[in-house]
């Protein structure tokens, strides 16, 4: 017999911080959440990201002489893209149409950059998924513009750093990752 995708729910007395699976009905069908009645409110959301790189090729990118042009600013623009196309990227994602997406960059030491997508919207849903695609497809798009430099470029670690917005409330990550050095 197959493995048992069904969603589950603490059994009484069982242990709370075990939460039900939205994405799954109670038969562990894979499902779209229903988000028809609830209200509209602020969300926003923040994803942080890593690109390593060599020393070398990080001056590349910081000097603006990659030979495909400003790694950083296509980087940005492919990073705002992608949070718009989220929902046809991530199969039980909805739709949205965001209000505003902000992908910034910073230097962390001579090997890395730091990539910061910011997305929000008035909403039913949440933009968690469009701030961490935003990241993944701006840190795709440094590696596909430096691979012919630096095949051993890394991407990772990838992770939400915030939320704001509907019925969870707030979220912040309390230690933000660092990649290996």
């Amino acid at each position: 017999m197959g493995q048992d995708y069904s969603a589950s729910t603490p059994e009484p007395g069982g242990d709370p911080t075990v939460a039900k699976l939205t994405h799954f009905d109670d038969s562990g069908a894979a499902r779209m959440v229903d988000v028809g009645g609830k209200p509209p409110t602020e969300r926003t959301a923040k994803a942080v990201g890593y690109v390593t790189m060599q020393p070398e090729t990080l001056a590349v990118v910081t000097d603006r002489t990659a030979a495909k042009g400003d790694v950083l600013e296509v980087a940005r623009l492919a990073g705002i893209m992608a949070a718009k196309k989220t929902g046809d990227l991530i199969p039980l994602c909805h739709p949205l149409g965001l209000d505003r997406v902000q992908v910034e960059f910073a230097t962390v030491d001579d090997r890395r950059i730091r990539i910061e997508a910011t997305a929000g919207l008035v909403g039913k849903t949440g933009v968690e998924m469009e701030a961490m695609t935003a990241v993944s497809v701006a840190a795709l798009t440094v590696y596909d513009m430096l691979k012919a430099v630096d095949r051993a470029v890394e991407i990772g670690p990838i992770g939400l750093a915030e939320k704001s917005g509907g019925k969870s409330g707030h979220f912040q990550q309390t230690v933000e990752p660092y990649p290996r050095p």
